[in-house]
């Protein structure tokens, strides 16, 4: 394996990190900002819609640009924008930092997966883009909860300028390893748009943006929740940590179980027992006892973690599975797609919250947007489709 795709792998470990730490900085942000929690999941919002947006126009405009200037301009933007968002004077320049810094994420993210399979062979492929998945994966897993313990130790500001750091010394190696021959694929938008119009693709794009809404409804506000049923926001690192071993867990089994039973399956069982467990979230929060109630949230975030990231690696078999040729394309889309999720379930999440001055009714929210995803893909995948094929 080709030791510059671990650099590219900790590129796509701090975009990460910098789209999930953030739902551990939400409290502290909105006190020192004098914004309320809605407000201040905007910027979870903000960066969601930045993110699909931005991906798939910047990879149309740079896709037949040398990759090496792309992925170093993108992760030293990505850095500048975490300084700037640590050196913030007041929310409005937070929001635009966030801004900046999913359009960088977006841009790298496509382009490092494009560099991967340049630096494999056809035979190592799969495995060198997994290895950039992975780096995601472990944002989840080690990313967020260190990002969380930063917090704690100094202040929500030092997160954002570690992050910012990391990503720097990511451009610099990036810039001194990666060849300088390395051309992308020039696509339009407009081209890569029309994939999503292929049969059975954009049912899929559906229900990963209700899938994901589902789960951002709570996890963007995981700590307002954790703190209104007993448990200390000190302890946030902890819960990060605990959802991600279970997220490290499930994209593994997720795989396996897509590969042995269908993707389409896979999915299906992955959205019920998502939405059955973001229903018992708000069930203890409202029937059991605090501190009970907190330290219980804490140990289903392990058990939630593993589900709910069993859910991109079965779509993205899914994904493949309607059309190989046109996998790049569609799993660009399905990126875009997993953020719009994110913006919608961050804005509803906000929206009840505002409405009911309370973080207890998310998970029903929630499952009755897990429901909508399953019926959605009930009804997408009632009778097999010619073009599908089983793959392995």
């Amino acid at each position: 394996m080709d030791f510059r795709l671990f650099w590219l792998a900790l590129g796509a470990f701090a975009v990460g990190t910098g789209a999930f730490v953030i739902a551990s900085l939400l409290p502290a942000i909105a006190s020192e900002t004098g914004v309320s929690m809605a407000q201040a999941g905007t910027l979870v919002l903000a960066f969601a819609i930045a993110y699909a947006v931005g991906a798939p126009v910047l990879s149309a405009l740079t896709g037949g640009a040398n990759r090496r200037p792309v992925l170093v301009a993108s992760m030293l933007v990505f850095g500048l924008a975490n300084i700037g968002a640590a050196f913030s004077p007041n929310f409005e320049g937070l929001l635009l930092a966030r801004i900046v810094m999913a359009a960088a994420s977006g841009l790298f993210a496509s382009a490092a997966q494009g560099a991967a399979v340049t630096l494999s062979t056809p035979q190592t492929r799969t495995r060198a883009i997994s290895v950039i998945v992975g780096g995601t994966t472990l944002s989840v897993a080690l990313g967020a909860p260190i990002g969380a313990l930063i917090a704690n130790v100094m202040d929500w500001r030092s997160a954002f300028l570690a992050i910012g750091v990391v990503a720097l010394l990511v451009a610099g190696a990036l810039r001194l390893m990666l060849p300088a021959s390395m051309l992308g694929t020039r696509l339009s938008l407009g081209e890569r748009l029309l994939v999503a119009f292929r049969p059975g693709i954009g049912s899929a794009l559906l229900v990963t943006i209700f899938a994901v809404g589902a789960s951002f409804t709570v996890f963007t506000y995981i700590a307002s929740l954790s703190s209104e049923i007993g448990l200390s926001l000190s302890l946030m690192p902890l819960v990060l940590l605990a959802f991600g071993v279970g997220a490290a867990i499930g994209n593994y089994a997720s795989g396996q179980l897509a590969d042995r039973f269908g993707a389409a399956l896979t999915v299906r069982w992955v959205i019920i027992l998502s939405s059955l467990t973001l229903a018992v979230f708000s069930a203890v929060a409202y029937l059991v006892p605090t501190p009970i109630a907190g330290y219980l949230l804490l140990g289903l975030m392990v058990p939630w973690g593993v589900i709910g990231w069993g859910f991109p690696p079965a779509q993205s078999s899914r994904l493949v599975n309607l059309a190989p040729e046109a996998a790049p394309i569609s799993l660009g889309l399905n990126a875009s797609a997993v953020y719009l999720g994110v913006a919608l379930g961050s804005l509803i999440g906000g929206a009840d919250i505002a409405m009911v001055a309370s973080a207890k009714d998310l998970g029903w929210v929630g499952a009755a947007m897990g429901v909508v995803a399953l019926a959605i893909h009930l009804y997408a995948t009632r009778v097999p489709r010619p073009l599908e094929v089983r793959l392995g």
